[in-house]
């Protein structure tokens, strides 16, 4: 199986049945050994009845006891032989499925952590869990047909051959009654496949809507559209019913053609063998021989189709895997102009420390300082942020650099976005501020208290040892925000992007925070956005922006006195925004979209 340090490797991704095949390279030694322990088994199935007919032939009817004892011997020698192979068979079968597990789902979970902000805009969540748990347990189960798959061709070919010693006439029914049954099961294989290819995607579908709904059920409750969420889920869940169905009744129609036929099968192979037995041309043994060899190839029979089955359902849980795949990042880590792979800004080769500049908006953040955005419009200042984070496409530098010049690797662990939408895991309360790396108490402290936080963790039956449910869910808004912002600040990065950090705290708290917060980043390079004075007072630089872009710069007090569209949207007396015409002039948005 795969090893949790062992590189899943690159898939490809040229469709569902590269990818399958991609799965099947990937341990070849285990599919040959699951192939090869298969086909033994299958073919050793074949022997009991030529054996047994042998033992009535040879001793029973002739009334040799010595010889009758010789081939019940080698019956039971073969009967032990295949329940080890049989054991050995499933064992290295159960090895590939969950290695095929393994694999899919650290490629799934590598290439969500590649998508990185850009994954909750490019596919839902439903979707994701739907792929991690459903579809790559069908991609695994599939690749079990790759041990009988194989030996049911060997040992049709190896009961032909002995029907042809029987009789010619049997080794024909035999012959081509398989493919015939094949032929008959194939329509709605394709049919299942389409049915299958529906019911999944309606699935992740309503997986995401269920995924909204708890997530947004305190909202709901509030604004009471609890019912109507309700009402569009039990919907989604009827037309998912519905469509189960659908798969069900193909499904079952597959299933049950899959014992019927190989049952109609045997038969009709014995029926022509009883009366060619009656008539004199083959012998009791013979008889009994044909009956065995028929009933054996029952087993293959419904491999075959087993394998129809499992092969119908493993494409269209392959495709939505390649779909997903194929989802590409929004930007590359190099930019188009093709920059020096080395590049990085002077601080990081030991110059000083370099300016983060916005040419779309005309921000600068001087590193070191306390930098503040502030906007009628919330969106505008966060788009400033998702710039020089780099989440979105940008023309932003740092320092003489482009930051799509800068490997995204350490764009990465150098500067943190941390916004009140950024997830929490579920786990101890330690764990979820602690973030990827240990942090001694001492630390965890300090940044408590400089969130203001330290009434949240003495109200946790545990302290810092509780458990926080997925998303902060058994937190309120004002607490998660808190938790978010001790983690960001543990993570003590070079630079610090946080958005709106104190918009859901009440004034008291909020006045704290924005002391401690500039206290505890002293030296570091920390950009907020925010409309609150209480924050914009600590802050050593201020950008007021205008449709977008920077009409006034300066300190808070500063721009208090020389700016009224500033004034107005900070003292909350009006919203401040004076559109394209100057920065004293008109008023039009609300001041805050967050909720205090």
């Amino acid at each position: 199986m795969t090893h949790p340090s062992v590189d899943p490797g690159i898939p490809d991704r040229r469709g569902p049945l590269r990818y399958l095949w991609w799965l099947v390279t990937s341990q070849r030694r285990r599919i040959a050994a699951g192939a090869l322990l298969g086909s033994a088994w299958m073919v050793c199935l074949t022997l009991p009845p030529y054996l047994l007919s042998r033992a009535i032939d040879d001793g029973l009817e002739p009334g040799r006891g010595g010889a009758l004892v010789g081939w019940v011997a080698a019956l039971l020698g073969v009967g032990v032989l295949n329940a080890w192979l049989a054991i050995m068979r499933h064992r290295t079968m159960t090895r590939v499925r969950l290695d095929a597990v393994f694999r899919s789902v650290r490629v799934v979970v590598g290439h969500a952590t590649r998508l990185g902000g850009a994954l909750p805009r490019r596919v839902t969540a439903g979707e994701v869990v739907t792929i991690g748990f459903g579809d790559v347990a069908v991609i695994a189960n599939t690749l079990t047909m790759t041990g009988p798959g194989i030996g049911g061709v060997l040992a049709y070919a190896v009961v032909a051959c002995l029907m042809l010693t029987v009789s010619p006439l049997l080794a024909v029914v035999v012959l081509l009654g398989v493919p015939l049954l094949a032929v008959v099961v194939g329509p709605l294989l394709g049919r299942l496949q389409g049915a299958e290819a529906t019911y999944r995607e309606r699935q992740g579908g309503l997986a995401a809507r269920f995924a909204d709904i708890v997530g947004g059920l305190r909202v709901l409750n509030g604004i009471g559209g609890k019912d109507v969420y309700a009402e569009r889920y039990r919907n989604g869940s009827q037309a998912l019913r519905a469509e189960g169905y659908r798969v069900g009744t193909v499904t079952s129609w597959i299933q049950a053609l899959g014992v019927g036929l190989p049952t109609l099968f045997l038969g009709l192979v014995t029926w022509l063998a009883a009366r060619m037995a009656a008539q004199g041309t083959i012998s009791v043994g013979e008889l009994v021989a044909v009956y065995g060899y028929a009933a054996v190839l029952v087993v293959p029979v419904e491999a075959f189709i087993e394998a129809g089955y499992d092969l119908s359902r493993g494409l269209v849980a392959a495709r939505r895997v390649v779909r997903f795949l194929d989802l590409e990042p929004e930007f590359e880590s190099e930019s188009e102009s093709e920059p020096e792979p080395e590049a990085e800004p002077e601080a990081a080769s030991g110059g000083a420390p370099a300016t983060l500049c916005d040419p779309e908006s005309g921000v600068e953040v001087a590193p070191g300082q306390l930098t503040a955005l502030v906007s009628a419009r919330p969106s505008e200042s966060a788009a400033v942020i998702d710039r020089i984070g780099r989440f979105t496409p940008s023309a932003a530098t740092w320092g003489r650099i482009r930051l799509d010049a800068i490997d995204l690797t350490q764009i990465r662990s150098r500067v943190l976005v941390a916004d009140n939408e950024a997830d929490l895991f579920a786990g101890p309360l330690r764990e979820v501020i602690s973030g990827a790396g240990d942090r001694d108490e001492e630390a965890i402290a300090r940044g408590v208290e400089a969130a203001m936080a330290q009434d949240v963790v003495r109200g946790l039956p545990d302290g810092l040892d509780s458990h926080i449910d997925a998303q902060g869910r058994n937190l309120s808004g004002g607490q998660r925000q808190r938790i978010r912002l001790v983690r960001a600040l543990l993570a003590d990065p070079e630079v610090l992007l946080a958005v709106e950090p104190t918009s859901a705290v009440d004034a008291h708290t909020e006045a704290a925070v924005s002391a401690r917060l500039r206290a505890a980043r002293s030296g570091r390079t920390t950009v907020v956005t925010s409309t609150s004075p209480l924050l914009l007072d600590q802050a050593d630089t201020v950008y007021y922006l205008v449709d977008g872009s920077v009409a006034a710069v300066g300190s808070h007090r500063e721009l208090l006195d020389g700016q009224r569209g500033y004034r107005l949207l900070v003292s909350r007396g009006g919203d401040g925004y004076s559109g394209s015409e100057g920065p004293d002039e008109g008023t039009v948005p609300p001041l805050r979209e967050a909720v205090r």
